[in-house]
């Protein structure tokens, strides 16, 4: 297998079939990429995939698995009608397969392992939140709440999990399912009366497709829950393919900076041509910066500027006080100034 910059094939080692229409791989990461595969509880990895035509289509998958708790990667994939790369995995993955993938991102994770959390998913929105629970359990204090809404029973991703670790830790978490088919669609309104008796949990984490976590938003403003304790998992799909070889560099004349940048504890030092975005210009220099998306979606290059400034094309991450300390993201940055110095670390 022919891998891009920054990518690893990652070995398939059992698929699990958790509903008709939903499917777990099993991964194993080479042992001299460990490092670069450590995770955070909710974070994904971004895979390619080969199309009927010999092309290869980029998808974001949400980890399953739990750090210190599982002992290899495991991605839940849940399939699309006409959905190219997750009916390639729900029908033709089998044990012994690589797929090539980026290593871990993503910002849809607990600061704190102690906190007590309230969880809303919806359909293959558990994945993320699956990873998070396990999580929280395996540690000695946290506890969870989860609202979790499905189509029907016969749709209810990791069932069987949730009802084992329930009974494992009763006293620190519920699971209520909502059933379309028994409940109808959720409402902000019913689901604000849910909310409301864990109004006062440390965190909100929201997954699940758009016009359920609206819902959600709505029902948690409802009854007090504040945005600095919300966090929103989307689901968006790449428009471009972040595994490709970087755009050469442009020539001399257009150069516009110079880029000192510290990374794993090495500074390096680059003339950076106006139209080059920071990532690119250090991938065709062999560094090993870390990126994800390459979409301004992910935060996985997020940086820091120390002096000089930049000018970021898009930004999907980022929060105002991100921006106040520095924090850009590296595949979205030109320079601004004659002179940029950038960290890592």
């Amino acid at each position: 297998m022919t891998v891009g910059p920054g990518a690893c094939p990652l070995t398939v080692l059992e698929v699990v079939e958790e509903t008709a229409d939903a499917r777990s791989l099993i991964l194993a990461v080479p042992e001299e990429q460990r490092d670069r595969f450590n995770y955070r509880p909710g974070q994904f990895l971004t895979m390619r995939a080969p199309g009927p035509d010999g092309s290869r289509s980029a998808r974001c998958y949400s980890l399953s698995s739990a750090p210190g708790v599982d002992p290899h990667l495991k991605i839940t994939v849940k399939r699309v009608a006409g959905g190219l790369v997750s009916n390639w995995i729900c029908d033709e993955i089998r044990a012994g397969d690589a797929i090539e993938a980026l290593p871990p991102a993503g910002l849809f994770t607990p600061s704190r392992p102690e906190d007590d959390l309230l969880l809303f998913a919806g359909g293959s929105g558990i994945t993320p939140v699956m990873s998070i629970i396990k999580a929280v359990l395996a540690g000695s204090t946290g506890s969870a709440v989860l609202f979790y809404a499905n189509r029907d029973e016969s749709s209810v991703i990791f069932a069987a999990e949730l009802r084992d670790l329930m009974a494992r830790a009763p006293h620190r978490l519920q699971v209520i399912h909502l059933l379309e088919s028994l409940h109808g669609l959720p409402a902000a309104a019913s689901l604000a009366q849910l909310a409301a008796p864990f109004a006062d949990r440390d965190k909100a984490f929201v997954c699940g497709p758009g016009p359920f976590m609206d819902a959600v938003a709505e029902a948690l403003r409802a009854v007090g829950v504040t945005g600095d304790r919300v966090v929103v998992e989307r689901f968006k799909s790449l428009t471009t393919d972040p595994f490709a070889a970087p755009a050469a560099s442009g020539p001399a004349a257009d150069t516009a900076a110079s880029v000192d940048v510290t990374l794993d504890g090495a500074c390096h030092s680059f003339d950076w041509p106006a139209t080059t975005p920071l990532l690119d210009l250090l991938l065709s220099h062999g560094l090993d910066a870390p990126f994800s998306c390459r979409e301004g979606a992910c935060s996985a290059c997020a940086c820091r500027v120390t002096v000089g400034e930049v000018t970021m094309l898009r930004n999907d991450v980022l929060e105002d006080e991100d921006l106040a300390e520095g924090w850009v993201l590296a595949c979205q940055s030109l320079p601004a100034s004659d002179h940029v110095e950038v960290t890592y670390d």
